[in-house]
């Protein structure tokens, strides 16, 4: 018997199972749709802003840091 889930998209119920190309979506649509989402940054984590600059920053600073010294 195959598992029913609902489309993370529309809701519907959709086969999990290898014989459902698009799981856990019940069409290509859909999960067009939810990648659309994630390239347009519709989907945030919880959690304090970063701040890219000094990100970066300090990743520089780390891979300075790794290199082996002559």
């Amino acid at each position: 018997m195959a598992v029913k889930v609902d489309c993370p998209t529309c809701g519907r119920k959709a086969d999990f199972s290898p014989a459902n190309r698009w799981r856990p979506f019940c069409s290509e649509r859909c999960k067009t749709v939810d990648l659309g989402a994630w390239a347009a940054e519709a989907y945030r984590i919880a959690g304090d802003v970063r701040d890219d600059a000094a990100s970066s920053d300090e990743g520089e600073a780390a891979a300075l840091n790794a290199r082996p010294r002559s």
